[in-house]
């Protein structure tokens, strides 16, 4: 009971910092889709909630943001980057709990959510934009999935294992999932 309500508080802050961190990039929209700052969020609540809220902040996170501030575009674009974000968040939580407790383990789970979100992002938005009358290329997922989200994708392999390394190493996480914080 007590880590369900520790877990859905800090659900609800990587919420807040999925709708708030776009603004630091927002005003430049080709800077915040290469820096994608919604992501980090989702992928660290994966990683420290486990793979349920994840999931549910993953989804629900570009959503209402876009319900809210109109940005990102709810079709094709957030509803996309739901099931994408999603994804990262459950399959970060996933892995992290099942693989051993070792620092590789967050490269691992890292780059296993990113490689399966990009994939989900493209078989959707295969879908949305066949409902738009539109053709979804490999050059757009290409583009949209690699190319443009280069320096975003940096960014996450060297902030989101530096971060969780640390907690890790400050017994932050163990105290966390035993109860004792």
């Amino acid at each position: 009971m007590k880590n369900d309500i520790k877990n859905l508080v800090l659900a609800a802050l990587f919420m807040a910092l999925g709708i708030v961190l776009p603004f630091f990039t927002g005003q430049i929209p080709q800077i915040g889709n290469m820096l994608l700052p919604m992501h980090i969020p989702v992928l660290l609540c994966g990683f420290i909630c486990g793979w349920q809220y994840g999931l549910a902040v993953g989804f629900a996170t570009p959503l209402l943001r876009s319900m809210i501030f109109g940005m990102p575009v709810m079709m094709p674009s957030a509803i996309g980057m739901a099931f994408e974000l999603a994804a990262y968040g459950f399959v970060t939580g996933f892995l992290y709990r099942k693989l051993p407790k070792k620092n590789y383990t967050v490269y691992v789970s890292l780059l296993g959510a990113m490689i399966i979100g990009r994939i989900v992002w493209g078989m959707v938005s295969v879908v949305l934009y066949g409902i738009q009358g539109n053709s979804f290329s490999v050059q757009i997922f290409l583009s949209g999935a690699l190319l443009n989200a280069i320096p975003g994708i940096i960014l996450q392999i060297i902030l989101i294992p530096a971060i969780m390394i640390a907690l890790n190493k400050a017994g932050v996480l163990r105290h966390y999932e035993t109860g004792t914080i």
